[in-house]
C-alpha cells in the first residue's frame, strides 16, 4: 500500500494498490485531516473505473463525517476551483480529483487540496502512515454526495473573462486526446463563437487515438496532421486530466519555459517562477523587465510558492502554467489555453518572437534507471563529488541544489534530479553550441555513472 503515497498526489494500479479497502481507509483518513462537519469536493477524469473509485471515497469521508459534494466528470482545475465557491453557503474545505492524469489506462489517483493549499510531501507521507499503523476499520458502502454545478459554473466564468474573444477568426486547432479538456474547452469556444476542429473530444479512458500526455512529441502526430490539413496557425493539446498543455505553430513546439516568457511579456513587472528544468533564456530575458524566481520542479511545489512571493504566474518546462494573475495560483491547462489566444488574437508571432531568442541547443528530459532507495543517495554523492570534479571537467560557474544538481558552466548547464514520482534520475543540458553541450553532457554523464 505505501507505494501509492507519491510526493505530489496519491496513485496506482486500479483494483490492485487502488482496491476498495484502500480507498475507503483513505476517505477515512483524509476526512480526519478535512474534519468532521466540513465540506469536500470531488470530480473524476474520463478512466473507466473513476466513477467507482468516487463511491469507494466518498464512503470514506461520510464515515468521517465530512460531506461530499460531487462534481461528476471535469477536468482537474475544475476541482481546484470549486474551492474558491459557495454552493447553497458552503465553501469546500478540501478537494480531491479522482484522476490517473496522463498514466496509463489501468493507473488512477487523487489529486488533494485542503484549505485551497495543496496537500502533498510530507503530508501525503505521514497519512500513508498513518493508514499503515492504524487498525482497520469496517466501511460500509455510502456513497452519497450532493451534486454541484462546479464545471457549470467554471465554464460561466471563463466565458464572461474573455467574453473579448468572442469571435476570433485565427485558425486554430485543439486535440484534447479522448481526456477530460473538452467538457470545458468546447462550451467556451461555442459561446465565444470561435470556430475550430476539436480531436478526440469524447472522454474516453481508453484513449484509443494517442496517450494523453503533450509533453511527448508522438502523441501530437494527429495535431500537427491536422494543423497541416486545415491551414491552421496554432494547435493546442492537454493531458488527461486538463491541467497541462502544449502549444505548436507549423514550425515549432513552444514549451512551457518559452510559453511563460512570452506571457510575462504582457504583464506590468511580472515575477515569474520557473522549476529547475527551465532555460536560461527565460530567466535571463524576464530578468531584463521582471523578476524570474528558480524554485523545485512539481506543481504543488510551485503552487506553495506562487503563494509564499505572490508571484504573477509559474511554469514548468513540461506544460503546467498557473496564472495568479487575474486568476487563483494553480495549473489550468483550459485558462492557459484563453490566455494564449489573447496574445495570438493580438498579432503575437510565436514563431518570429522564438527564432529572435538567443540560440541555445537543449536535450529533451533524459531519465536514468535508479531505485526508489538509491535515487536521492545518488544525488548527495554527485553533489560531494561536484566539490573536486576530475581535472579534466569543464570549469563550473555556480552549482545549484534547489532540486537535485544544476550545474552551471561558462557556456551552458547541466540538470539532475532524482524524480520525486518514479525510480529513476531525470537530467537535462542546454548549451549555447552543439559542442558545449556535447562536452557538458558527457563530463556530467561520465561523473554520475561514477557516483551509481
Amino acid at each position: 500500500m505505501q507505494s501509492i503515497f507519491r510526493e505530489y498526489d496519491i496513485r496506482g494500479i486500479f483494483n490492485e494498490e487502488l482496491n476498495e479497502q484502500t480507498v475507503k481507509q483513505l476517505g477515512l483518513f483524509l476526512g480526519r485531516e478535512v474534519g468532521s462537519g466540513q465540506t469536500v469536493a470531488i470530480g473524476y477524469d474520463a478512466r473507466t473505473h473513476s466513477p467507482i473509485l468516487f463511491g469507494w471515497l466518498a464512503s470514506g469521508f461520510n464515515h468521517a463525517g465530512v460531506k461530499v459534494l460531487d462534481l461528476g466528470l471535469c477536468p482537474t482545475p475544475v476541482s481546484y476551483f470549486a474551492g474558491y465557491q459557495h454552493f447553497d453557503g458552503v465553501q469546500p474545505g478540501a478537494s480531491v480529483m479522482i484522476t490517473g492524469s496522463h498514466n496509463p489506462p489501468e493507473y488512477n489517483g487523487f489529486k488533494i487540496t485542503i484549505g485551497n493549499q495543496p496537500f502533498f510531501g510530507e503530508q501525503i507521507y505521514a497519512l500513508g502512515r498513518a493508514m499503515r499503523d492504524a487498525a482497520f476499520e469496517a466501511i460500509g458502502d455510502n456513497p452519497a454526495a450532493t451534486k454541484v454545478d462546479g464545471l457549470d459554473r467554471y465554464i460561466r466564468y471563463l466565458i464572461e473573462s474573455f467574453s473579448h474573444l468572442k469571435g476570433m477568426r485565427e485558425q486554430l486547432v485543439f486535440d484534447c486526446g479522448n481526456g477530460v479538456a473538452a467538457v470545458a474547452l468546447e462550451p467556451v469556444l461555442k459561446a465565444l463563437e470561435i470556430a475550430a476542429p476539436v480531436l478526440y473530444a469524447e472522454p474516453d479512458g481508453t484513449f484509443p487515438n494517442h496517450h494523453p500526455d503533450p509533453s511527448e512529441e508522438e502523441n501530437l502526430e494527429d495535431l500537427k496532421r491536422a494543423l497541416a490539413q486545415e491551414g491552421a496557425h496554432y494547435g493546442f493539446a492537454y493531458d488527461g486530466d486538463a491541467d497541462r498543455i502544449a502549444l505548436i505553430s507549423p514550425k515549432y513546439n513552444f514549451k512551457g519555459d518559452v510559453l511563460a516568457l512570452f506571457l510575462a511579456r504582457h504583464i506590468d513587472h511580472p515575477i515569474v517562477i520557473g522549476e529547475v528544468k527551465c532555460s536560461q533564456v527565460m530567466y535571463d530575458e524576464i530578468n531584463k523587465f521582471g523578476q524570474a524566481i528558480m524554485y523545485k520542479t512539481g506543481h504543488s511545489n510551485l503552487k506553495v510558492k506562487i503563494k509564499e512571493t505572490k508571484a504573477s504566474f509559474a511554469a514548468e518546462v513540461s506544460g503546467h502554467l498557473f496564472f495568479n494573475d487575474r486568476y487563483y495560483g494553480y495549473d489550468d491547462a483550459i485558462y492557459a489555453t484563453l490566455r494564449l489566444m489573447e496574445l495570438i488574437q493580438a498579432g503575437f508571432d510565436f514563431d518570429g518572437e522564438l527564432e529572435r531568442l538567443p540560440k541555445l541547443y537543449s536535450t529533451d528530459e533524459l531519465k536514468v534507471k535508479a531505485t526508489e532507495e538509491s535515487k536521492f543517495a545518488i544525488i548527495d554523492r554527485l553533489r560531494e563529488a561536484l566539490k573536486n570534479p576530475p581535472a579534466d571537467f569543464p570549469a563550473i560557474r555556480e552549482v545549484i541544489t534547489i532540486d537535485g544538481v544544476r550545474v552551471v558552466f561558462e557556456k551552458g548547464w547541466g540538470l539532475v534530479r532524482a524524480s520525486n514520482t518514479t525510480p529513476v534520475l531525470v537530467t537535462r543540458f542546454e548549451a549555447q553550441s552543439p559542442e558545449a553541450l556535447e562536452q557538458i553532457q558527457s563530463a556530467m554523464m561520465a561523473l554520475l555513472r561514477e557516483c551509481q
